[in-house]
């Protein structure tokens, strides 16, 4: 054989071995893909199912009861909740000296929120109106009133009590559904949620599309995050032993929709389990939340099941 023809044929030959090689690496690449991919869900499952030694999510019939009296705190009829009082506007009231007053006046006042006396001047979900004329009647809440929230990690629910001071009588006025920190081993609560009771703090903020702010040292568009609105919580009373700094109630994110240019709620936060460890409620929810507690003493208290909760006072069925 010519040397010419047998450099011809072992190059041939060489590339017939290369291009072996490169075929079944790529179906070995193409099956370690296969593989992980078919792998990484029941990785998940396995990682939900281990939290879940320490939290069982629950559907029952507590679960699904729904109660809601808070139309009642707005109401100047004969309906009105009685930890709430009627007040005619005057322009000029002896607690200011006969200095004009305003809405901010009377909020400041009667400790309630301009948010809460908004909504009862305009008889609808508006927390922002507050014209006023004098002998315009609006609703404050009572000076002995504060409140006592229960969220459940296992139903993801949460129950907004109001306490009368005076009487020790409490009132349940509505449950809602929330959304809960994801799943983690690790904590005591089985959640990145907290167990525990914790009061509310006072650095609370509302938030409209276009407010810049930081979160986890990036610059964000604050509704992507928190929605509308942020209650934070202040100090533990007890539970875990850790900081509740960073936690608190939200609400849902919101979502750019670049095909309508326009903004959404992602309600599907809500009733999961999908926070980084805050309670997200849905925006029609934690605006209204936010008009009445901010301004009183409120409690949060965050338990794995219902009725393990300890709610104050003497608890007393409204009618």
């Amino acid at each position: 054989m010519s040397i010419p023809k047998a450099i011809f044929i072992g190059s041939l030959s060489l590339f017939a071995v290369i291009g072996g090689l490169a075929l079944f690496k790529k179906k070995g690449e193409k099956g370690v893909q296969e593989e992980v991919a078919l792998k990484a869900p029941v990785e998940i499952e396995e990682v939900e199912k281990s939290s879940q030694k320490y939290l069982h999510p629950v559907q029952d019939e507590v679960g699904e009861v729904e109660v809601d009296q808070i139309h009642r705190l707005f109401t100047t009829g004969k309906q009105k909740l009685p930890i709430v009082e009627t007040v005619r506007y005057k322009s000029r009231v002896p607690w200011l000296n006969g200095r004009p007053a305003w809405v901010t006046d009377y909020a400041s006042h009667f400790s309630t929120s301009r948010h809460f006396i908004a909504r009862s001047l305009n008889g609808k979900r508006d927390y922002y109106t507050q014209k006023v004329s004098p002998g315009d009647t609006f609703n404050v809440l009572k000076k002995e009133v504060s409140f006592y929230l229960v969220v459940d990690l296992s139903r993801c629910k949460m129950w907004f009590y109001a306490l009368d001071g005076g009487s020790n009588e409490t009132y349940l006025l509505k449950t809602y559904k929330v959304g809960l920190g994801r799943f983690d081993e690790d904590s005591y609560s089985g959640l990145l949620t907290p167990k525990g009771k914790f009061t509310l703090g006072d650095k609370v903020a509302t938030y409209k599309a276009g407010i810049q702010g930081y979160f986890q040292d990036q610059e964000v568009e604050m509704v992507r995050i928190f929605g509308t609105r942020w209650i934070p919580f202040s100090e533990e009373l007890s539970g875990e032993g850790g900081s509740p700094r960073g936690y608190g109630f939200h609400g849902a994110p919101w979502v750019f929709d670049v095909a309508t240019e326009a903004y959404s709620e992602d309600l599907s936060t809500i009733g999961s389990y999908a926070s980084d460890g805050c309670v997200r409620l849905a925006q029609n929810d934690i605006e209204e939340l936010y008009a009445i507690v901010i301004t009183k003493p409120t409690i949060v208290e965050i338990v794995t099941d219902f009725h393990d909760a300890e709610i104050p006072g003497n608890l007393v069925e409204l009618k």
